[in-house]
């Protein structure tokens, strides 16, 4: 009886490392792209700004919205990793102000910038990733970022 369970899961373990992700790529490494059907959009690139306030850091990004932009509130982001480590990204809403887009990190307020939650999964052996957004977003300017990095990628839900 266990011999033959642990053939069944061995044959769907092949199973599934044996299939191959036919879908679109993504043309640039180390840039997220929206997946709209067989369509990629690539996230705008940018890097915020750093300011810092008395117990604050307020990062801002240049322009009021962003130009790659999704109408659904779950998006997939489709990865080609070479240097940036997609487990690393992380998913932050921007509030538009004053013509730019920024985030707050309060280090005594208890209410600051949280990630929101993504699933990160391995579509092939060549690094490839597909990233989803585990809850609904809220209409609005959001931005990917790596860990401890000041670099963007950023888009807008309609």
């Amino acid at each position: 009886m266990r011999r033959r369970l642990l053939t069944l899961v061995l044959a769907l373990a092949a199973m599934a490392l044996g299939q191959k992700y036919d879908g679109p790529r993504p043309p640039q490494a180390d840039v997220p792209y929206l997946k709209h059907a067989d369509t990629l959009v690539a996230t705008e690139v940018s890097e915020a700004k750093e300011q810092s306030r008395k117990d604050d850091i307020l990062y801002v990004v240049a322009g009021a919205s962003s130009s790659a932009r999704t109408p659904l509130a779950s998006p997939i982001f489709l990865f080609q990793a070479d240097k940036l480590v997609p487990e690393k990204l992380q998913l932050f809403k921007l509030e538009s102000k004053n013509g730019s887009r920024e985030i707050l990190f309060s280090h005594k307020k208890k209410q600051t910038a949280s990630p929101i939650r993504m699933e990160v999964t391995k579509l092939s052996s060549d690094n490839l990733y597909r990233l989803e957004v585990e809850e609904t977003l809220d209409k609005g300017e959001y931005s990917l970022t790596p860990d401890g990095s000041n670099q963007v990628f950023c888009f807008q839900v309609y």
